[in-house]
């Protein structure tokens, strides 16, 4: 009689499948920590580069020493600089008088079609639509007697012919006033 063989734990066979799998995952761990290790250094730099700036704009050096800036980077430090004033002097505008005075004028005859504002040369370009000529040039005699708005200058016009009602589309620009606002 053949000897009996009873095996409960038999031996697992590694295929070339189960082998390459293993081989993408050690891959794709080991791309994820050097990517996660290139973020880190470069999120070290910015901070690092952040603190410089934060520290040249508040006069405080630290150790008592001057920073010294190559000239590129005090370059790119002018230009923030600047873009951050430009965007500091178009949020101190007085955009809700603007918008409120424009809300509030009677517009029967004339429809606001866009609001163009220039914050930085204090202009404002509206363009609109009227019925006709007659409320064309009373919206633009209203515009010029609001205390927002000063030089108000029609800049083009155009009768819509195509239309039954020939509205007329017109162009203004005008001065924007920040009145007690600080530029």
């Amino acid at each position: 009689m053949r000897a009996l063989m009873l095996d409960f734990q038999p031996r697992s066979r590694s295929t070339p499948l189960g082998w390459s799998l293993l081989g993408v995952g050690v891959v794709l761990a080991l791309t994820c920590m050097v990517v996660q290790q290139h973020l880190s250094g470069e999120a070290e730099q910015q901070q690092g580069h952040l603190q410089t700036t934060q520290r040249v704009l508040s006069g405080d050096t630290g150790t008592g020493s001057k920073v010294s800036l190559s000239p590129a980077e005090t370059r790119e430090q002018a230009q923030n600089l600047a873009e951050m004033r430009k965007v500091s002097q178009q949020l101190r505008r007085p955009w809700e008088r603007l918008f409120s005075t424009l809300e509030a004028m009677p517009r029967e005859n004339v429809a606001l079609l866009s609001l163009t504002p220039d914050a930085r040369k204090g202009q404002v370009r509206i363009s609109a639509e009227a019925r006709d000529l007659e409320a064309m040039l009373d919206f633009h005699q209203r515009l010029e007697a609001t205390d927002e708005l000063s030089d108000v200058s029609l800049l083009s016009h155009e009768i819509v012919t195509n239309v039954p009602e020939q509205p007329v589309r017109f162009n203004l620009s005008a001065t924007w006033e920040i009145g007690d606002a600080n530029p």
